[in-house]
């Protein structure tokens, strides 16, 4: 979440005309993340999230966004469901941008995740991937292999000014990953991995618990279908590794059981999870180069140390099987 565009008294309040919400208490700016403008919202009947649609969010994508949070909502699982204005739209325009209303999800996340929280964590990609298996419908996942590519070019000019020889490094990953990459369903076996809709992005700041219950799940952005053992990996480099760079095998085999507490991994899956954990480290490191490359003036949120992920990319680069991250076949 951050804030990139600013909206008035005059616009707010005409924005709420259309819902029944009642009139705006009090607005505040988020300053996190680093794809929407997002504001706390407290209207008579209540707080909310406003948010405003811009950079990589295209309009077209957003009724996937939108619908699948209302879908997985009505599935029973916590996130927080976008509201329907006066004529039931979820969509609506404020200050130029695309935005919608989102109802608030109680709970915080946590700065330093404990290993009963990335079991929890597991279990509620878990129950997220069996929500989600009979919603209708299709988004690619923009940001897999084959987009990569054009971030690895946009920043191949100037990748070498954050680290040097990182533009070659990138592109000799690059190269290794997409031959490697099972491109369809199927091509990684003869049993295709399991696949459906995956969240994406579930770094901690997305995950919400009160205590160390989980809570929640927010920010459905990079919402897409893809390979379900794909969103484990993500989950694996955000949430089990130490501020110093450490791998911590027991938050990962915590994050692990509890995925397979609800549904199990096949084989096929555990095989793949190195291929996967080292894809995911080199996907975030090239959205965080290519933000801290191109730094949008007056915004109210830093860009995030690319080389962060490149650490951990050389940790999975040594990886020869899934025992390293605490499971076993």
């Amino acid at each position: 979440m951050a804030v990139y565009t600013e909206i008035d008294e005059t616009q707010l309040n005409a924005l709420l005309q259309r819902y029944e919400l009642g009139c705006a208490l009090s607005v505040k700016g988020i300053a996190e993340g680093v794809e929407n403008s997002n504001y706390l919202l407290g209207t008579e009947t209540g707080s909310y999230i406003l948010t405003l649609y811009e950079r990589r969010v295209k309009r077209d994508d957003l009724p996937y966004f939108l619908g699948l949070m209302d879908h997985l909502a009505a599935k029973g699982l916590a996130c927080p469901t976008p509201i329907h204005d006066r004529d039931g739209n979820l969509l609506n325009e404020v200050a130029g941008r695309p935005c919608a209303i989102i109802s608030f999800l109680n709970g915080v996340w946590p700065k330093k995740p404990t290993a009963k929280q990335c079991q929890e964590l597991g279990a509620a990609t878990a129950r997220l991937h069996l929500a989600g298996k009979d919603f209708p419908l299709h988004r690619p996942n923009a940001l897999s292999v084959d987009g990569w590519a054009k971030l690895v070019a946009d920043c191949e000019a100037r990748a070498d000014s954050v680290m040097p020889g990182l533009a070659h490094d990138i592109a000799r990953e690059y190269d290794a990953l997409k031959a490697a990459w099972p491109e369809t369903p199927g091509r990684a076996g003869d049993r295709p991995l399991p696949h459906g809709v995956i969240h994406a992005d579930l770094f901690p700041d997305n995950v919400f618990f009160i205590g160390e219950t989980f809570s929640g799940l927010i920010d459905f952005y990079f919402a897409c279908n893809d390979y379900f053992a794909y969103e484990v990996a993500i989950n694996l480099n955000a949430w089990c590794f130490e501020a110093d760079g450490a791998f911590n095998v027991t938050k990962a085999r915590a994050l692990l059981s509890g995925y397979e507490s609800v549904r199990p991994l096949t084989d096929g899956e555990v095989h793949t999870l190195p291929l996967f954990a080292r894809g995911a480290a080199l996907r975030f490191l090239l959205t965080r180069l290519y933000d801290w490359l191109n730094q949008v003036p007056g915004a109210l949120v830093k860009p995030k140390d690319p080389l962060e992920y490149w650490k951990k990319l050389k940790f999975h680069r040594q990886v020869l099987g899934a025992s390293a991250y605490g499971i076993e076949r």
